[in-house]
Formats: structure tokens, C-alpha cells, sequence
């Protein structure tokens, strides 16, 4: 029976039943974390094999006869550029290989637009007003860089074929101010969606008042499958630009992050050859050279791309049961209850939670009195702040599938709670 439906005598009988749980959850003492989407340790142990792929002074050498323990090669050695420029779909001149964070490179290139401008537009510091377009629910680790430098940021609502291109296209169009967008294109965070064909046309082909907007187009989760036989794959947005005029419109982001080992991974930028000169050029000033060694050994270990994909469906199989536990459990307790609704993607690493409005904050604070971190509500918006407070992020992969099923009954119990509680208020 819908929750909304009750009369306040059966709502007050279930907040009753519902305390009950929820006291005894808070007795067991737990300590369970899906704040994050991080890796499990079996997934991480998938890479281990990695560190033994340079053993030797012998082994230290790339392809090109790169000493890859000493100084120089800014852009990455050959087998790394190689290797990521095949699962970025770019040409490899045109891809630079760095350290092991794409958010890293993502915070540099919005600092040089803010400080020195792109291709010789106006540095954004020394503009009256600077924008953002942040498609919501989003990634809140996107938004803090924009934060930081304090860029308006204005939320874009999602679809289910990508952001709301009308909206953007009006907006940009008409305000110079507005100089990027944030996009997670194939899996989003947190939706998992991906972006269709006629999106990824569009935001390369509008009209845009600013000569320097950007498409910061970060493919974090471009080879993070779920299922072989429900693949998604998003439209090129270099070769969308460059068909339609606009051939530095865009940067596109990925990195090895969740495919090896977070923290120890690497991480590339690819553009057009005018953007790739300005990061070269720059780059050559602020380091003398990146871990040539681990880029080597993330070439040896996973080879190309087919080797990418072949490692990526041994995490498939061990996050998917995962993903299916929680969709499983939401569906069986919440499905009929007219309180929530949730995403069910085929690839990524999150869930995205819709509950009613007012409940968010409530929920996550519920759960984390009895011992279950969530991602804080209100994080998937500009500022954290969810103007409706209804979206949470589910980050099922850390847990053991033991801890994720305690965890999920302690978040749906205080999901039903949360919601009876508004519904009484009423």
C-alpha cells in the first residue's frame, strides 16, 4: 500500500513498527561505509599483479628507450599515450598521459582558464562574472573545483538521454559568462545514464555567446560495463566538434582509477592539437616530468584496450551481484510504497535515489546514527544543496555483499521512517 495513501492512524501505527527497527539496527553496533565509490579489496586485488611488471634496471625502459627512472617526457611515454588514447577513442598525438588523477588535470584547466585563458581569450579572474553549467544530479568533486574559484554554478536537470539540451542551448546562447559545462557522459554520476547521440550533436554544434566555452567531458566510467549484452557507448564529442565547426569546444577526461588501483593509476586529457600545444606548454613549467614507471607498468599490464576490457568484466562479475543486491531490496521494500524511486544503470558505480521530498537529509542522518555512512545528502548539487533534498547516492562496490545487505536494511528502514515522518508533518 502507497505511504501516501494511509490515514494518520495507520501512518502513526507504522512510525511505531518502524522505530522498533530501527532501535534494534542501532543496537548491533555497526560501522558500515558506502559513502564513496571505491573499489572492494578483491577488486583491487585484480591489479596486483601489476607491480611486478618492472622487476629490473632492464625492465626501465620504454618502447622509445626512455629511461623511465629519470627526468623529462612531459606528455607520457609512447605505450602509455598508446594505451589510452585507444580507450579515449582520440588520436594518440593529440592525448597527453599524466599523474594518476583525472580531477587533478580537470582542477588545472579550469585554474588556466580562471588565471591565463584558453587560446588567448580574456582570463575568466579578470571578467565581472564567471558560470557554470552543472547537470544535477552530478558529481560533487566537479562541483568543488568550480566552487573553489567561485563560479556561479547553475544547475541543469538530467534526462534520460543526458542534461536538459533546451535549457542549455537558451542559456548559453545568450551569456558570454558562461564559460563550461561538466559532463559525465556514459554512466553518469550517479544516474548512470548515458548521453544520447542527439545530446552529444547538440552541445557540440549550439551557438555559445562565450568563443572559450569548454566541455570538460570527464569519461570516468567509459569501460565500467555491468552486463556484456547491455553496453552503452556515447557518441565522440571531438569528432562532434570537429564536424561542426567547433574543434576546441571540448577536453575530454579518463583515467585508471577504478580499473587498477585508485590513488596509483593514470590519468589523460585529449583535445584538439591547439588545446594540446597550450597544456604542453604549459605543463613544461609546472613539473619536470610525471611516474614515467608507472605509466609503463599500467602499459605492460593491461596492453590495449581489448586488455582493458578484459580486466573490466573480472570487476563486472564481482560488482554486479552487488548492484543487484541493492536493486533486489529496494524493489521487494520500496516499490509499491509510493516514497521513492532509484535508477537501475548497466554500468558505472552508483545508484541514484530519488526519495520524497523533504527526506534526504533526514535518511542519511538516520543511517549514520546507526553506524551506515552514506554520501552526504545534497552532494550530487552546486553547493550541496539539494533545493528539494530527494537525491541520494548508493555506492554499493566497498562493502563485502554480507556488509552491503546490513547496510541496505538499515537505509531502507530509515528511508521509510524519513518518509512517514514528513507524511505525519503534513
Amino acid at each position: 500500500m502507497s505511504y501516501v495513501d494511509m490515514s494518520a492512524a495507520e501512518l502513526e501505527a507504522l512510525r511505531a513498527s518502524l522505530e522498533q527497527e530501527y532501535a534494534s539496527h542501532c543496537a548491533k553496533g555497526l560501522s558500515l561505509n558506502m559513502a564513496r565509490g571505491k573499489p572492494g579489496a578483491d577488486q583491487l586485488a585484480l591489479s596486483l599483479p601489476m607491480l611486478d611488471e618492472v622487476n629490473s634496471s632492464a625492465d626501465l625502459f620504454a618502447e622509445d628507450g626512455t629511461d623511465c627512472r629519470n627526468y623529462g617526457v612531459m606528455d607520457g611515454i609512447p605505450e602509455a599515450k598508446r594505451l589510452m588514447a585507444e580507450v579515449m577513442e582520440h588520436d594518440q598525438a593529440n592525448v597527453c598521459v599524466f599523474g594518476n588523477s583525472s580531477l587533478n588535470i580537470m582542477f588545472d584547466l579550469v585554474t588556466a582558464g580562471y588565471t591565463r585563458g584558453f587560446l588567448g581569450s580574456t582570463p575568466w579572474c579578470k571578467l565581472p562574472a564567471v558560470k557554470w553549467l552543472c547537470p544535477v544530479p552530478g558529481y560533487d568533486r566537479h562541483f568543488g573545483i568550480t566552487e573553489s574559484y567561485g563560479i556561479e554554478m547553475i544547475p541543469i536537470p538530467m534526462r534520460e538521454d543526458g542534461p536538459d539540451m533546451d535549457e542549455i542551448e537558451q542559456l548559453v546562447a545568450k551569456d558570454e559568462a558562461i564559460k563550461g559545462i561538466w559532463c559525465v557522459p556514459q554512466y553518469a554520476n550517479p544516474t548512470g545514464i548515458t548521453y544520447s547521440d542527439e545530446v552529444v550533436r547538440r552541445l557540440a554544434e549550439m551557438p555559445c555567446a562565450a568563443d572559450d566555452f569548454r566541455i570538460f567531458w570527464d569519461n570516468a566510467y567509459c569501460v565500467h560495463h555491468l552486463y556484456d549484452d547491455k553496453r552503452n557507448h556515447v557518441a565522440d564529442i571531438a569528432a562532434a566538434c570537429e564536424a561542426a565547426g567547433n574543434p576546441n569546444r571540448y577536453f575530454k577526461f579518463a583515467s585508471t582509477s577504478k580499473v587498477t588501483l585508485p590513488g596509483a593509476g593514470i590519468a589523460a586529457v585529449a583535445a584538439s592539437a591547439e588545446n594540446i600545444a597550450e597544456i604542453k606548454k604549459r605543463i613544461g613549467i609546472q613539473t619536470v616530468g610525471y611516474d614515467k614507471i608507472n605509466q609503463l607498468r599500467h602499459a605492460r599490464f593491461l596492453r590495449d584496450a581489448a586488455g582493458v576490457d578484459a580486466l573490466m568484466k573480472k570487476h563486472a562479475a564481482i560488482i554486479r551481484p552487488k548492484f543487484e543486491l541493492v536493486e533486489r531490496m529496494l524493489e521487494d521494500e520500496l516499490a509499491n510504497t509510493g516514497i521513492a524511486s532509484w535508477t537501475n544503470p548497466v554500468g558505472g558505480y552508483f545508484i541514484s535515489f530519488e526519495g520524497i521530498e523533504g527526506t534526504a537529509k533526514r535518511t542519511v542522518a538516520l543511517a549514520k546514527a546507526a553506524g551506515v555512512t552514506m554520501t552526504g545528502a545534497g552532494a550530487t548539487w552546486p553547493l550541496k544543496h539539494d533545493p528539494r533534498d530527494t537525491n541520494i547516492r548508493i555506492a554499493p562496490t566497498l562493502p563485502p555483499t554480507s556488509e552491503l545487505q546490513q547496510a541496505m536494511e538499515v537505509f531502507i528502514c530509515c528511508v521509510k521512517l524519513a518518509a512517514v515522518e514528513v507524511l505525519l508533518a503534513r
